[in-house]
């Protein structure tokens, strides 16, 4: 793992700071960016619990910093806020930059093993094995108080880590969240080229599949979904339907908030940020 954080700018917002960075990922084996918000409280040194937030397609480590509007509360309940990039970046691969068409190209927050994409998309291992615990150990960031939460494809990236790693994370919620991947076109496109065409190994990070796999509630807190219902992808891509007979049959606690007139874009989430940033807040113990 580089240590070697390269601080590429930073921004005085809400009386903490909004910084951009970049690092040699060992894990990638590119160069990364994340971003990263410091509360106040973080720029006097006191290490502050942290929320990693995971962007959806065609997005970047800028897009939740700019459009979110997370900050300002984020700034009034002393929580940090850490968002990646969403994907590989400059490896040359054919087919590389085919994003906008969700299939290979998109991160989708796992460690690919089918070539040529298992040399540098490994997501999984590099949020929990690198940036995590980098962003712990450089900044005033309490590794031991984190939670995750994320939007469309990283709505799914969110709920399937939290999932597959029990205890790691704190909290959990998600923006329309990509709830059952095995079951959708992006996700069965997805999971082809990065996975194989074996779809038992696709079960490993599908959300709804994995809740199967707990004998109890990993979340007794509750999970926050926010879905909009003027969502053009909700049909056939995004089923938060399956993800709420799953939590239903396992015993954990869902709220699934179905809006009215909202779609899948940043006016949604920026109109539910706060209550997503409270519902971590509490669990977190801010």
């Amino acid at each position: 793992m580089s240590t070697a954080l390269e601080l590429l700018s930073s921004h005085a917002c809400f009386g903490g700071e909004q910084r951009f960075y970049r690092h040699a990922s060992g894990e990638i084996g590119l160069p990364m960016q994340f971003s990263v918000y410091l509360p106040r409280q973080a720029l006097a040194g006191e290490k502050r619990p942290a929320l990693l937030y995971l962007a959806g397609l065609t997005c970047t480590e800028e897009t939740f910093a700019v459009k979110a509007g997370a900050q300002q509360l984020a700034a009034e309940l002393g929580l940090a806020l850490i968002a990646p990039d969403t994907s590989p970046r400059g490896a040359g691969i054919a087919g590389e930059a085919d994003a906008w068409d969700f299939g290979v190209g998109a991160g989708f927050y796992l460690d690919a093993t089918q070539a040529p994409w298992a040399t540098h998309w490994r997501m999984e291992s590099y949020l929990l094995q690198e940036l995590l615990p980098l962003a712990g150990a450089a900044l005033p960031i309490d590794a031991t108080r984190l939670g995750i939460f994320g939007h469309s494809m990283g709505g799914h990236g969110a709920l399937t880590l939290a999932l597959r790693h029990p205890g790691r994370f704190k909290s959990l919620s998600a923006f329309a969240p990509i709830c059952a991947p095995t079951r959708c076109p992006w996700g069965e496109k997805a999971f082809t080229g990065y996975l194989g065409t074996n779809r038992a190994s696709w079960a490993a990070h599908d959300a709804t599949l994995l809740l199967q796999g707990h004998a109890g509630a990993p979340y007794p807190g509750g999970i926050l979904v926010d879905q909009g219902l003027a969502d053009k992808f909700l049909a056939q891509q995004l089923h938060p339907e399956l993800l709420e007979s799953a939590c239903a049959a396992t015993g954990q606690p869902l709220t699934l908030r179905r809006h009215a007139g909202y779609d899948h874009g940043y006016y949604f989430i920026q109109s539910f940020m706060a209550d997503h940033l409270r519902h971590h807040a509490q669990q977190l113990g801010t």
